[in-house]
């Protein structure tokens, strides 16, 4: 082998080698850009359903505010406890 056909095949082994580097790098990059797209799509889903759950927590909340109130109001008719004058 000649030094000329040396270097064309270097030069050809070297073309080569940085279209598949390309290549790679463009799919690695497409692969990426999906993860990311998923994994937001996933927060949006996580924070909609937190959403619900503090939701169903207020509406148990409101519910036992409304079960103390009628529980004190009970209470001082079955025991007579006069608002202003505490036992």
């Amino acid at each position: 082998m000649t030094d000329a056909q040396t270097w064309t095949a270097l030069g050809g082994f070297l073309t080569v080698f940085a279209a598949m580097s390309a290549l790679l790098l463009r799919v690695v990059g497409s692969e990426i850009r999906g993860v990311r797209a998923e994994t937001n799509g996933l927060r949006a889903e996580m924070n909609a359903r937190f959403d619900a759950v503090g939701q169903r927590f207020d509406a148990v909340d409101r519910r036992l505010d409304g079960l103390d109130r009628d529980v004190q109001v009970l209470s001082r008719r079955v025991f007579g406890i006069d608002e202003g004058h505490a036992q």
